[in-house]
């Protein structure tokens, strides 16, 4: 498959993303009983619509996002208010929050239905790593696992007496209890019971941050390639936990960025993401799908972020609203909208910068 085909394959995961949130805003508008005068994909001129329902429907030149205009409501004018009954202006504050909050949530419900797929037809290794069966792969040597006897092909079926499903489910023990660590084991059809005590090491987080943790020094069984299996109820426990799992990681992302614990260099643009999804969609769909899984958590909890020009920021001036039994003054609502286009546009340009650098650097190839 060509560069560009799988460019535009990349293009197609987005805009499903981002259709999805708008779809979001869009029924939760018209369930208040807001007029949507245009719903696009897209941003810029429009190249093709087509009237619907009261609403036009539009692709639009610049296919990095979309919109949802309803009646009353325009973020290039952010004083542009309008009271009448079918506008977004003459909604009560807790309404107009429902309609900003449904954009994001149907991202997190798009994520959690893309996981349940994955999970129903077979997760690949990079998708479901953590969900591998709790059996031994390689032991390390100078290790307590070693020292007290442990072997390949063991299967680990409960730590400190409570039982073991996956993989992720030991570490998590093990952090949890304290030393020594009871492990009882399966061996050749015998049960048996180990005790020992844990190592701590140097590693690394997610974010790259230097941390010291537990080990007993084991990793799993897996074969390169390896498909893991679910059934129904698996499936939608695994598609929970991750679409959690997603979202506090992107949560604490942006927290740590905000306190200077992880740099601004890990900000990526637009260019980052698509490489991602077209290095992903080489692998496959369920690749790809577990790809935009991830993403569609991300935009919805990014737009969540208390900035005026995303849906968190307008949520914000509603809960102003409702604390207070006033509408922010027109002066207020106009800088706090200038800095908030200002800060989004800074953030692009940041992410843009990175990915340069990046490209430059040699780390991203087409």
């Amino acid at each position: 498959m060509s560069l560009i085909l799988y460019l535009i394959v990349a293009l197609t995961a987005l805009s499903i993303m981002v259709f999805f949130h708008e779809l979001g805003h869009f029924a939760a508008a018209r369930f208040f009983g807001v007029t949507v005068e245009r719903f696009s994909i897209g941003f810029g001129k429009v190249l093709g619509q087509r009237h619907c329902c009261g609403t036009e429907w539009a692709f639009s030149a610049i296919p990095l996002g979309g919109y949802v205009k309803m009646k009353g409501q325009d973020d290039s004018d952010p004083l542009n208010r309008d009271p009448s009954p079918d506008s977004y202006g003459g909604k009560k504050p807790w309404q107009r929050i429902v309609i900003l909050l449904a954009g994001p949530v149907a991202n997190l419900i798009l994520a959690f239905f893309l996981y349940l797929w994955i999970a129903l037809q077979g997760a690949p290794l990079i998708a479901a790593a953590d969900y591998l069966p709790p059996v031994v792969g390689q032991v390390a040597p100078d290790t307590p696992a070693a020292k007290v006897g442990l072997k390949p092909g063991d299967r680990i079926v409960a730590v400190e007496g409570t039982p073991i499903r996956y993989w992720y489910q030991i570490s998590e023990l093990i952090r949890k209890n304290p030393d020594p660590i009871l492990l009882s084991i399966r061996r050749d059809g015998r049960l048996l019971e180990l005790k020992l005590h844990t190592k701590v090491v140097e590693g690394e987080n997610e974010f790259r941050q230097k941390i010291q943790r537990r080990i007993i020094g084991i990793s799993p069984q897996a074969k390169p390639g390896e498909i893991i299996r679910f059934t129904p109820a698996e499936a939608l426990d695994y598609a929970w936990r991750e679409t959690l799992k997603a979202s506090s990681l992107i949560a604490r992302s942006v927290q740590k960025m905000s306190t200077g614990e992880v740099g601004a260099e890990n900000v990526g643009g637009v260019i980052t993401i698509f490489d991602i999804m077209m290095k992903f969609a080489r692998e496959g769909l369920p690749y790809l799908l577990f790809i935009m899984a991830l993403i569609s958590v991300n935009l919805g909890i990014l737009n969540l972020l208390p900035i005026p020009a995303l849906d968190g920021g307008h949520i914000m001036f509603n809960l102003y609203e409702i604390i207070t039994c006033r509408e922010l003054s027109e002066t207020a609502l106009y800088r706090l909208t200038l800095f908030g286009w200002a800060l989004l546009g800074g953030l692009m340009f940041l992410g843009l910068y990175n990915d340069i650098n990046r490209i430059w650097g040699g780390g991203i190839h087409g």
